[in-house]
């Protein structure tokens, strides 16, 4: 599958679709164990069910039109290099909604996206460490864009774009221009 507009030399250009998986993030793992991970590859899902949150935590994606995604990119940097990263992929994310949809969210440290003190989005970042370098940066992004029915657990605490705001997020434009963010910001910082 092919993303739209995107500039990037990596990110993205190797990009997954999956109707249905356990986890995009998991997904990215079993690639990485197998070898089959290019530097780049991105995992995206109209549905999770098993989606991975921080701290065991699970990531309700449970209908179509919500940003679901993960990638992998090979690094050879210190890993005090990446101190802030989450921080900085929330603000690219904010920016994005900002500038394409004039909506302003917010960031709750370090890894969630809100609006009102409710939940919209989160980051998982995680990495591989050898000897003080890290090798492998690998981020699962969660959106909820469309999402409008929240289970009883979430509802007080959780809500979407579409919700908010009555607006519709094309998600395969939105991740491409993610991606041609990130990957600027990533070489700044790595050899990649």
């Amino acid at each position: 599958m092919k993303l739209e507009n995107l500039k990037t030399k990596q990110l993205g250009k190797n990009a997954i679709y999956y109707n249905e998986i356990d986890s995009t993030q998991s997904e990215i793992w079993r690639l990485i164990k197998n070898n089959s991970a290019q530097s780049g590859t991105l995992v995206m899902a109209d549905i999770q069910t098993n989606g991975k949150g921080t701290h065991g935590r699970v990531w309700h994606t449970d209908e179509a039109n919500n940003i679901a995604f993960s990638f992998f990119m090979h690094l050879n940097c210190n890993v005090q290099k990446l101190d802030g990263i989450t921080t900085k992929i929330a603000e690219i994310i904010l920016e994005i909604f900002r500038e394409k949809y004039k909506i302003n969210l917010n960031i709750k440290m370090p890894n969630d996206i809100v609006f009102k003190d409710k939940k919209i989005g989160g980051i998982l970042t995680e990495t591989k460490v050898t000897n003080g370098t890290a090798k492998y940066l690998v981020v699962g992004i969660g959106i909820n864009t469309q999402k409008e029915t929240f289970t009883e657990d979430i509802k007080d605490i959780a809500t979407s774009i579409k919700k908010e705001f009555n607006v519709n997020v094309n998600v395969r434009e939105f991740i491409a221009e993610f991606c041609n963010r990130f990957e600027e910001e990533i070489i700044k910082i790595s050899d990649i």
